[in-house]
C-alpha cells in the first residue's frame, strides 16, 4: 500500500477556508443542491480538504472549546476530548447524505476507538426525538451534542462547518488537521486518521 502524503501543498487552507465560508454567508448557497432547514437558511455541499489528505502540522490552527447537551440530555464539555484524535461531524436526520455517510463512520469508529480516537457528532437544525430516531435506526453508538441553533457551528466560525454534513478532524493537540464539507466516505476518513495516528 502506497503511502499517505501529509502535506497539503494547495493555497493557503485558511484562505479558502474562509472563502468559502464568505461564498455560503452571502447567498452562493442556491442551487439544486441546497437543502432547505426550517430557520430559512440554506446549506450546500461543496468541496473541502483533498481526499485523503491532511492539513501539514506547521499551518493547522487550534479548534475552538465548545460545550453543549448531548442528545441523551447530559453536559458535554469539548475538554474531555482532550488529547485525542477527534472526528467532529455536523449532521442532521432530515440529510441525505448524512444517511450514506454516518453508518461508514460507525464502522470506522469501531475499528480506531481503541487507539484513543473519539467521534463526537454535532446534531444541527433537528428535532431532537428525530434525531434520536436516526441514532438507533443506523446503530450509531458515538455521542452526539444537540445544536438545533447552530451555536456549536458558530464556534467554529473559522471553518465551514454550517454546510451539512461536515466534519472536522482534530489532531492529538486539539489542532484542525483536516475539513470536509461534503459526505465522506469510510475508507477516506479512516486514511487521514491513520496518517495522524502515525503521527502522534
Amino acid at each position: 500500500m502506497p503511502p499517505i502524503r501529509t502535506r497539503y501543498r494547495g493555497p493557503d487552507v485558511r484562505r479558502v477556508l474562509l472563502t468559502l465560508v464568505a461564498m455560503l454567508l452571502t447567498g452562493c448557497t442556491t442551487g439544486s443542491d441546497a437543502v432547505d432547514v426550517s430557520n430559512g437558511g440554506e446549506f450546500r455541499f461543496v468541496a473541502g480538504t483533498p481526499g485523503g489528505e491532511v492539513i501539514d502540522e506547521g499551518d493547522r490552527a487550534s479548534a475552538p472549546q465548545f460545550t453543549g447537551v448531548l442528545l441523551d440530555g447530559s453536559d458535554f464539555d469539548s475538554s474531555s476530548l482532550s488529547g485525542d484524535i477527534v472526528v467532529l461531524n455536523f449532521w442532521g436526520s432530515w440529510c441525505a447524505p448524512c444517511r450514506l455517510e454516518t453508518p461508514e463512520f460507525q464502522e470506522v469508529y469501531d475499528e480506531v476507538s481503541a487507539d484513543g480516537v473519539s467521534f463526537l457528532g454535532i446534531n444541527v437544525k433537528d428535532d431532537r426525538q428525530l434525531a434520536r430516531a436516526f441514532l438507533d435506526d443506523k446503530g450509531i453508538t458515538y455521542q452526539s451534542v444537540f445544536d438545533p441553533r447552530g451555536e456549536v457551528a458558530l464556534a467554529f466560525s473559522d471553518y465551514p462547518a454550517n454546510a451539512i454534513p461536515s466534519t472536522i478532524v482534530l489532531d492529538r493537540d486539539g489542532r484542525v488537521a483536516a475539513v470536509y464539507v461534503a459526505a465522506v466516505a469510510g475508507e477516506e476518513l479512516r486514511q487521514v486518521l491513520d496518517t495522524l495516528l502515525a503521527q502522534s
